[in-house]
């Protein structure tokens, strides 16, 4: 029997480290990720862990002390937001070539500057290309689900891989929602204890973590850490299915909402695929049919599946609530452009929109106004700017 709870995404988030019950905990508190740790010292000062935890003085000092527990053969996770993953920047790729699967809940805000610990996307995109899995979530139950996965995932043989779950700042780790939790001993079982091949602390076999690496080798290490994030795939869905046998929760790399029989779809990540999928259920009472697709995984990118999902489309919104500055659109649009490019997916019309920048609320109205053109779009065929901001004062 599961555990019927209310709690906020980040208290939920606290909860499921203690029942993985991790060796070394190491982080520095940062505005609104900082009750992950509080609450999970809360547990170690009652004796509910029996885990290692070091409050350290900055967040490059908590990703590199989940390094050395993590490479001595413990396992080790911590906590961050914005400019808090911002200073572990040097660490994060120092992990993940390092082949660490440290598990990380990041807790979306926008990344300084100008200051704002408001949410939107941009801290976790800017670290996508650092080698970590990333991992989104729309909502407190899908955080606590995910952060149950991600150990097995990352550690996984085939993969050895840091992960980052991640979820909206304020808006679910704060805010308060029904979830069900699953019993201690159930996550002790699901997820099981930690046992690398190779650690420091193996006095038998002795190994170096993070050495000098000449060009004899670097390419070499390079293209088996790449080939690992392809094979994270595989092993991701694999978790999942177990994961579905245990709750009956399913998760896949991508979610699908509302697709039958619908010509037009938007794409977009976390907590803001809640709103547009009640969008989406107006519109249906009133005969028109809009899909969603909530991308769950965003590393490594279900490129072939994600390419085959939109083909059947007209048209495709693509929603990012992250500038990429590259004056073409954020990085969730250039990612699937460029999927459906390499598989020749020719046949949908494709349009941008950046929105929620700094925190900026995102309603149904402005979800409204994204499935009206995209619903235009499909009758007339015509893309007027395939480059668009939505609730911005131009």
């Amino acid at each position: 029997m599961s555990i019927r709870e209310r709690m906020s995404g980040n208290e939920a988030v606290a909860v499921a480290m203690r029942q993985i019950n991790p060796d070394v905990v190491a982080a520095f508190p940062i505005t609104p990720s900082t009750e992950v740790p509080q609450y999970f010292s809360t547990f170690v000062a009652n004796g509910k862990v029996d885990t290692e935890f070091v409050a350290v003085e900055s967040e490059h000092s908590a990703m590199s002390a989940c390094v050395g527990a993590q490479a001595a053969g413990g396992r080790a996770m911590t906590a961050t937001s914005s400019n808090g993953l911002a200073l572990m920047w040097e660490i994060l790729y120092i992990a993940a070539c390092s082949r660490l699967p440290i598990v990380m809940a990041c807790v979306n805000r926008t990344l300084s500057g100008p200051l704002n610990i408001q949410n939107d996307h941009s801290d976790s995109m800017g670290a996508r290309d650092s080698g970590w899995i990333q991992i989104y979530s729309e909502n407190n139950q899908e955080a606590y689900d995910n952060m149950l996965m991600a150990n097995l995932i990352g550690e996984h043989p085939d993969v050895m891989l840091p992960v980052m779950v991640c979820q909206d700042g304020f808006i679910t780790s704060h805010a308060i929602e029904n979830i069900e939790l699953l019993e201690d001993d159930k996550v002790k079982s699901f997820v099981g204890e930690y046992n690398p091949e190779s650690y420091l602390l193996d006095s038998e076999n002795p190994c170096a973590v993070g050495p000098l690496d000449h060009f004899t080798h670097c390419y070499e290490h390079k293209r088996q850490q790449a080939e690992a994030m392809i094979k994270s795939k595989a092993v991701i869905l694999e978790i999942s299915k177990k994961f579905e046998e245990l709750t009956g929760r399913s998760y896949g790399l991508f979610e699908e909402y509302n697709t039958d029989g619908a010509e037009v779809c938007v794409v977009l990540l976390n907590s803001t695929a809640g709103t547009a999928k009640y969008v989406a259920d107006q519109y249906k009472e009133k005969g028109q049919k809009v899909a969603i697709i909530k991308p769950r995984v965003f590393r490594p990118f279900p490129v072939d599946e994600i390419a085959e999902a939109l083909k059947k489309y007209k048209v495709v919104a693509i929603m990012d609530k992250s500038e990429g500055f590259n004056a073409a659109a954020g990085p969730l649009f250039t990612e699937i452009t460029s999927a459906m490019m390499v598989k020749g997916v020719t046949n949908p019309k494709v349009i941008s929109y950046i929105y929620g920048l700094g925190g900026r609320d995102v309603k149904a109205d402005d979800i409204s106004i994204v499935f009206d053109e995209v619903l235009e779009i499909a009758k007339t065929g015509e893309v007027k700017n395939p480059y668009n901001y939505i609730g911005v004062r131009e």
